[in-house]
């Protein structure tokens, strides 16, 4: 007896049909909003699923196969259902985006655009202070998406969640304002030596960001601050930094705290990469706006664009990907 077939993700056959009727992959990444890369990567993602070739590529044109033709007036039906599908449910539930911490830039850039893409639905923010808090949220349906290090979460969480790359976002120091440093312009990697600098070690919410801070600072002569009480609130949060005199690591878009100093970090800039991540399997309007607005701010502000001077840990290089 042959099992079960294994379903097929609505978003390939999307990037099929696409490709299909526009006979050009970057028009048709146009049209979807997304990368050109992604989308035929989910185009030969569905010619394995299928067992087919659906398109003859040469540097001049793209055209159908049989196979191809074939499968349009299929792909339109299941598209068409689905779409029959969310509109019955598009008075729904509101879809609830984590956002991490009220001050953070990339998130909210994200969920705004969407807002605007798809004001007919509810999109609604909280924010649950790091990824790792946040992906046992949604993979438990108590949240829908969320925004981190996708590649520092554990790998069985991983399994139960899907992302999309949004950005690679510098990083930074948060100094008291007396601090040594505070009167460089930027704070080059080495000056950070000697120094202890809090990365939110001891808090369960933000494991992923510890371990991007012990990557980073791993050979540099650099030590991850030992846990601190978990402060609640800007005014407890900047009592804290004075008290320690540790610097803090964040990202360039970090909101501005009195009696502090923001310094982006160079020589060379390290890259914390952000993803939206959002449970597998999950089918809801909301989720398709925030996609469309992450891919085109991602395009449009070249927010995945890695410099030859950047670090990145190999494992998020590696991990980067769409879909899972």
């Amino acid at each position: 007896m042959s099992g079960t077939p294994a379903p097929l993700d609505p978003r390939l056959l999307r990037a099929f049909l696409a490709v299909a009727e526009e006979l050009h992959f970057t028009r048709a990444a146009a049209r979807l909003y997304v990368a050109q890369q992604a989308l035929s990567r989910d185009v030969r993602r569905l010619e394995r699923e299928l067992g087919a070739d659906l398109f003859l590529r040469t540097t001049r044109q793209v055209t159908l196969t049989p196979d191809g033709e074939r499968l349009v007036p299929y792909a339109r039906r299941v598209l068409a259902a689905q779409d029959d599908l969310l509109a019955a449910f598009r008075q729904a539930r509101p879809l609830l985006v984590d956002l991490n911490s009220p001050g953070l830039v990339t998130g909210r850039a994200v969920l705004h655009l969407a807002r605007e893409l798809a004001p007919e639905l509810e999109l609604m923010a909280r924010f649950e202070s790091g990824l790792t808090w946040a992906a046992a949220e949604i993979a438990a349906g108590r949240l829908d998406a969320s925004f981190g290090r996708y590649a520092g979460l554990d790998p069985a969480l991983r399994a139960a969640l899907d992302h999309q790359p949004v950005r690679h976002e510098p990083m930074a120091v948060l100094l008291p304002e007396h601090h040594r440093l505070a009167a460089l312009e930027e704070v080059p990697l080495d000056a950070l030596a000697g120094e202890r600098v809090y990365a939110g070690a001891g808090n369960p919410r933000t494991r992923e960001w510890t371990d991007l801070a012990h990557r980073l600072f791993q050979g540099r002569g650099i030590e991850v601050a030992p846990p601190a009480p978990l402060a609640v609130g800007d005014e407890e949060f900047r009592r804290i930094i004075e008290k320690s005199g540790d610097p803090v690591l964040v990202v360039v878009g970090f909101p501005a705290l009195p009696g502090t100093m923001l310094r982006p970090l160079v020589d060379p800039v390290p890259l914390s990469p952000v993803s939206l991540v959002w449970r597998k399997g999950l089918v809801h309007p909301g989720l398709d706006a925030l996609r469309r607005a992450a891919a085109r701010l991602t395009a449009e502000r070249s927010w995945l664009r890695v410099p030859p001077t950047a670090w990145i840990p190999a494992v998020d290089r590696d991990g980067t990907s769409a879909g899972t």
